[in-house]
């Protein structure tokens, strides 16, 4: 109940943010727990140009709706929970009944333990496929070497955060699925301590929004534009390392067989040094783009 979980001191100064379309199902069974546990708490519900009833059923829950005219995209909503949410503290959690109200309470605790920033973090019994779990697994990995730190749940979509810390960085936010990923980078970029908590994901309510192909290029294509926004080096080095590793043993090659040095070695040394030149003007922009202004 309300009375008797950790968090946030002062209930008002929480906010629910709630992403959802055509999730009219799933909210007649989740907001009235919601509402229950957090009868004080600014919820919000921003409805993505649904067709069904969400709208309607979360007016008669007591719930904030914004509405959008048509489908913007879930990054889009979160966009626009976050800038009308009134808590400093916000909670963001799918709207289709995957997440269970009662876990909020383990997120808000470790929130109070000095981060800014904790995310709930699915097991592998909660993935919705083999595929996901595996690509998900992939993400992490990546995700956890570009930043130096274990990355437990890259594209969790329930996490609480300091809403202040948040609006920082909606500028970089993706209109479409995929804004936890971003977050987390940036989280973890500005030096913004981040924490996780497992939490059991159940199966959803109502079909999934995420097309499996198109969306999984899209997560692998936003993998190497974080890697270019939180450490271009990272990224460019090795390649550049290749480059050069290769023209040396073309060059190798066509020196003791032909005794000459060829276009393609000298297209591939050009190639290296143009690779890292990138990187470093990249890596400036990043420490620009994050630097933190009063």
């Amino acid at each position: 109940m309300a009375g008797d979980r950790k968090g946030v001191g002062v209930e008002s100064e929480l906010s629910i943010v709630l992403p959802a379309k055509n999730e009219g199902v799933a909210l007649a069974q989740m907001l009235p727990s919601l509402r229950t546990r957090y009868p004080e708490a600014d919820i919000v519900l921003v409805d993505d140009g649904s067709t069904d009833d969400t709208a309607r059923l979360a007016t008669a829950a007591g719930v904030r709706v914004l509405n959008a005219p048509y489908s913007m995209g879930n990054g889009a909503a979160i966009k626009r929970g976050a800038s009308a949410a009134r808590g400093k503290v916000i909670v963001f959690m799918d709207a289709d009944a995957q997440h269970d109200p009662e876990h909020i309470a383990k997120l808000l605790g470790k929130l109070e333990e000095g981060y800014d920033m904790v995310v709930g973090a699915r097991d592998g019994a909660s993935q919705a496929s083999l595929g996901r779990g595996l690509a998900n697994a992939f993400y992490n990995r990546v995700a956890s070497w570009m930043t130096g730190h274990r990355i437990a749940d890259l594209t969790s979509g329930f996490r609480a955060v300091r809403a202040d810390k948040f609006r920082e960085f909606l500028h970089l936010l993706p209109n479409g699925f995929s804004y936890p990923t971003t977050i987390t980078m940036a989280f973890f970029r500005s030096a913004y301590p981040v924490a996780y908590v497992p939490i059991p994901a159940g199966a959803r309510i109502g079909k999934s929004h995420i097309q499996p192909l198109r969306d999984g290029v899209r997560f692998l294509l936003i993998i190497f534009k974080i890697a270019t926004l939180y450490s271009p080096l990272k990224l460019f080095v090795p390649v550049a390392i290749a480059f050069f590793v290769t023209g040396l043993g073309y060059y190798a090659y066509t020196f003791l067989n032909f005794h000459r040095f060829t276009n393609m070695s000298t297209l591939l040394f050009s190639a290296a040094v143009i690779v890292f030149l990138i990187g470093l003007v990249s890596e400036q922009i990043t420490n620009l783009t994050y630097r933190r202004h009063d």
